[in-house]
């Protein structure tokens, strides 16, 4: 499971689509509705938040609007809109190793993808996320 700290707009076809599954999954565990992958790592950060459901909608949100920009049809009921917004932090280290394995995967799945990230002289986050100092994450297996 990989929930990108990066915005979704940097993903492939094939990254995009993965990860609105993986947080689908991960909006079931923080709903109490699957038995798997309760303690994942990726999910460290959204069961620390305020409302975790409504970060998770929220990510959830700019997921789905990057899908509809591509012409995808992703399942808008399965985000509950009525989340209230609310930041989250990254370090600069997470990001930077994020960003880092993107770049690992596009080199083998999507070359086009790739020179388009490599073009940019700075990379967002995904809107959830601000950038904070510090190194990588203690929840990701590096």
């Amino acid at each position: 499971m990989r929930i990108w700290s990066l915005h979704p707009r940097y993903l492939d076809a094939k990254g995009l689509v993965a990860l609105w599954r993986e947080t689908l999954l991960a909006k079931h565990v923080l709903e109490g509705r699957t038995k798997g992958y309760k303690n994942h790592p990726q999910l460290t950060r959204f069961k620390e938040a305020k409302n975790p459901l409504h970060a998770i909608n929220q990510y959830l949100s700019e997921v789905y609007d990057e899908a509809t920009e591509r012409g995808y049809t992703f399942g808008k009921d399965k985000v509950d809109w009525k989340f209230k917004k609310q930041t989250l932090t990254v370090t600069k280290g997470q990001f930077a190793y994020e960003l880092e394995h993107l770049r690992k995967k596009l080199k083998v799945r999507d070359s086009k993808k790739l020179k388009e990230l490599n073009k940019l002289k700075t990379v967002a986050p995904h809107p959830l996320f601000i950038i904070i100092k510090g190194e990588i994450e203690d929840w990701e297996i590096v």
